[in-house]
């Protein structure tokens, strides 16, 4: 009996040409990904395939290149119950034909200078940010700290440590100029916290950096960080709370922190990613005034995601409308999405629809296809699982691939983050404003050191920009000496405190002490057969 399914011309034309299946993307598969072969003369076919005798003792090769003249089934020569039916798509996934060449990690040796799709200019706040922190004052639980060390001694009246500093920085002014000159840039994830639990060397430094050092000065650092989904000021507390150090939003950058500039130029938005809905929370502290999210889409029409489980309490929060009457201006992913399947096909139905309108199909997708932004790129994340997890960059590269399939064109993206160039002049912004608020200078410190763990972001960033780049190995990365695609220029060092000590002893000679000694320029303190004088 003839199988309609497998006709003589598919294989055995003299076309060589294969059918897609009905079901692949696109008819996305092509006759050279299935090869005829030339036999040999002894009848084996030339190529990977591998003969076999079937129940029927006939010699006969698997690889579908060398079927001809109809698809004779072999069957199984253990079983009467099965049958083989070889496949006509390649075993090998091909990825490449569903992804912009950029989808893959940028690298520093290829001389990669985005990793955006066209080359699309990223928007970044202009304006200053306004400091609401004294360059003087002392949390509660690093006051206590410093008293639990010793340092100062109930009832005896004692020069302010602001006074005791100025005056060791007197003596040392050129250590002061240098500590001025130089500026810390901080991954936070893999670096200084895994996941709510402190690196132990993170803490240490921070306390350092702050003061607790030979000269008594704050040496300039800020936080950059392709970490997501909160407010700034709730994540800069939690990290305040865990590290025991106090962290200002001022000297604070998320990756979709720059994305605030955004909110000039789309007024209805579709937020994704996050828990809950604290990503429209942080939307609407930036500035956006129509933000949706996916729940209230879902709420709206729960259809459109045929495999979510919508609960009650989700539906009482949401806002709901009737989307045929919205069009939403542009999708940013501000966060890692905690529902692939509900996100990308709200993401891809918008990206397919008529300007942005729910239920609608555009003639032509390109035309009409409203922006997308996601706020980094990372693979991957560093958690408190001791293997780093799938991050926002494998979501994209699925929406990548799913688009390219669905439409036959690329998808048009923006990237914002780590290595992002965007990201790094903002952080210049807001390391002139923090020197401004540390030292009273506005400007950029000559050498800034970045310190991170993953090579994909931080380094290649860092090196890209100009920045001396330091790798730890507390995060995701945990290769040889170097490594190979993206080295750190600076070194790659065991935790953040051995990479920070060594750049300032670059910076600020060998004998720099890295512990504020009071005792050294306060008399009261010394022991009593140690006079004035001698000090």
């Amino acid at each position: 009996m003839s199988n309609p399914g497998f006709k003589e011309d598919v294989f055995g034309s003299p076309k060589n040409q294969i059918h897609t299946p009905p079901d692949s993307p696109e008819k996305s598969t092509h006759p050279k990904d299935f090869p005829l072969r030339s036999k040999k003369p002894d009848g084996l076919s030339v190529g990977t395939g591998h003969a076999r005798n079937d129940s029927r003792g006939e010699k006969r090769n698997t690889s579908l290149g060398n079927l001809e003249h109809g698809l004779t089934i072999p069957t199984s020569p253990s079983s009467h119950n099965t049958i083989e039916v070889p496949a006509l798509r390649s075993p090998d996934a091909d990825t490449t034909q569903f992804m912009h060449h950029l989808s893959s990690n940028p690298s520093t040796r290829e001389r990669r200078v985005s990793r955006n799709s066209f080359g699309a200019s990223l928007p970044i706040p202009k304006s200053k940010r306004q400091s609401r922190l004294s360059s003087v004052t002392y949390p509660a639980d690093v006051q206590e700290a410093l008293k639990a060390a010793g340092i100062g001694k109930p009832g005896v009246p004692q020069p302010s440590r602001e006074i005791l500093a100025s005056q060791v920085q007197d003596v040392l002014s050129h250590k002061v100029a240098a500590a001025k000159n130089m500026a810390f840039v901080f991954d936070i994830d893999g670096v200084l916290v895994h996941g709510d639990r402190p690196i132990p060397e993170g803490q240490k430094v921070l306390a350092m950096l702050n003061g607790d050092n030979q000269l008594g000065i704050k040496i300039p650092h800020i936080f950059l960080t392709n970490g997501s989904g909160k407010p700034e000021l709730a994540r800069t507390q939690q990290l305040s709370k865990i590290l025991k150090n106090h962290i200002s939003t001022e000297q604070f950058i998320q990756s979709h922190t720059p994305m605030r500039a955004l909110a000039e130029y789309y007024h209805t938005v579709l937020v994704v990613g996050g828990e809950g809905y604290r990503c429209r929370d942080v939307a609407e502290e930036y500035g956006f005034k129509d933000i949706v999210v996916p729940n209230d889409i879902v709420a709206w029409d729960p259809t459109i995601a045929p495999y979510r489980v919508f609960t009650d309490e989700e539906r009482a929060t949401s806002r709901p409308r009737d989307f045929t009457k919205t069009n939403i201006n542009a999708i940013l992913v501000f966060s890692d999405s905690r529902d692939y399947a509900t996100d990308m096909q709200i993401i891809v139905d918008l990206l397919r629809s008529e300007n942005g309108r729910l239920l609608t199909v555009a003639k032509d997708p390109v035309s009409q296809r409203i922006p997308i932004y996601f706020s980094q790129g990372d693979l991957l994340c560093p958690t408190e699982h001791p293997i780093p997890r799938m991050s926002q960059g494998a979501f994209r590269i699925g929406l990548e691939a799913m688009y390219k399939a669905l439409t036959g064109v690329e998808l048009e993206r923006v990237v914002y983050g780590k290595p992002e160039l965007a990201t790094y002049k903002y952080a210049d912004e807001v390391l002139a404003s923090w020197m401004e608020t540390l030292h009273g200078e506005e400007r950029v410190p000559q050498n800034i050191y970045m310190i991170g763990d993953n090579p994909a972001s931080d380094i290649v960033g860092g090196n890209m920009y100009g920045w001396n780049t330091c790798l730890v190995r507390t995060g995701v990365f945990q290769g040889g000496d170097n490594d190979e695609e993206n080295p750190a220029n600076f070194g790659v060092f065991p935790n953040v405190w051995e990479a920070v000590t060594a750049a300032c002893r670059k910076e600020l000679g060998d004998d720099f002490v890295f512990k504020w000694d009071e005792r050294v320029v306060n008399p009261v303190l010394h022991d009593s057969a140690t006079s004035a004088i001698e000090v």
